[in-house]
């Protein structure tokens, strides 16, 4: 658009530039800057049941840090990673735009796990698809892990579901998670795991999201030649400690900033 043009459009709107270029300079001597906004999901939410929530919560939390052989808290979720090169930054001349590959691949890896509070230990599983029957069958795997646990510090297998410490998950409100089959298996083979689910659009109060943030970092801007490839760093970021993560920080996730409890 040339000069001409963009004075005819101020024109129509009555508003001379010499007006708008004075606006945006006391603008930013307010210490203002032009930011992109960010997409938020407070309208969405029910403050009560987000406030009902923290305090159990930190209930639990408390509970865990103080007697942590009677009660484990994990936070749980899903996630999934592309074949497609994800560009974060690059390096560039200033006042120009590099060109980049932008592969349209196809291929994903979806992962489904938990990660504790008290010592971050983290569990995770790759799987072919997200269902309530992949569900149950990871956290089969995840409850024996903890029964594997129990058995190496010293107690009975067969004693774990009663005198072992009752293990609340913090989740979301998929689906897969809340279908009625799903729930009475749950509590028939595992009596002392307890889901305790998040308040509606709240994800900046799972722990997780901060691991799936940090790792999905970790393999932006990289190019992947194959699936296998792809799920064998991730193995090795997710499973086998390669993945350094600073539980501190603030991330924005989902048009939210996640605060670790």
């Amino acid at each position: 658009m040339d000069c001409s043009k963009i004075s005819n459009l101020f024109r129509k709107c009555d508003w001379h530039p010499t007006q708008w270029f004075a606006s945006q300079a006391a603008i930013r001597e307010k210490k203002y800057v032009y930011l992109w906004a960010k997409y938020s999901l407070e309208a969405k939410r029910d403050p009560a049941k987000r406030e009902a929530f923290k305090e159990k919560l930190a209930a639990y939390l408390e509970i865990e840090k103080t007697r942590p052989e009677s009660l484990q808290v994990w936070f749980w979720d899903e996630s999934g990673f592309s074949l497609r090169v994800i560009r974060r930054k690059t390096w560039g001349k200033k006042g120009s735009r590099k060109a980049v590959r932008g592969d349209r691949r196809k291929g994903r890896v979806n992962v489904m796990g938990a990660v504790r509070q008290s010592d971050k230990k983290r569990f995770v599983e790759f799987l072919d698809k997200g269902n309530a029957a992949n569900f149950y069958k990871v956290l089969e795997l995840f409850y024996q892990e903890l029964v594997n646990e129990w058995v190496e510090a010293g107690n009975q297998a067969e004693d774990f579901a009663v005198k072992g410490a009752k293990i609340v998950i913090i989740l979301d409100n998929a689906s897969l998670h809340k279908t009625e089959e799903c729930l009475k298996k749950i509590e028939a083979a595992m009596p002392n795991l307890h889901l305790e689910f998040l308040p509606e659009y709240s994800p900046d109060y799972n722990l997780i999201e901060l691991v799936w943030h940090s790792a999905k970092e970790y393999v932006a801007n990289r190019l992947f030649k194959s699936i296998e490839e792809l799920e064998s760093l991730l193995h090795q970021l997710l499973n086998e400690g390669k993945l350094i993560i600073k539980w501190g920080r603030k991330i924005k996730n989902k048009g939210d900033a996640l605060i670790p409890v």
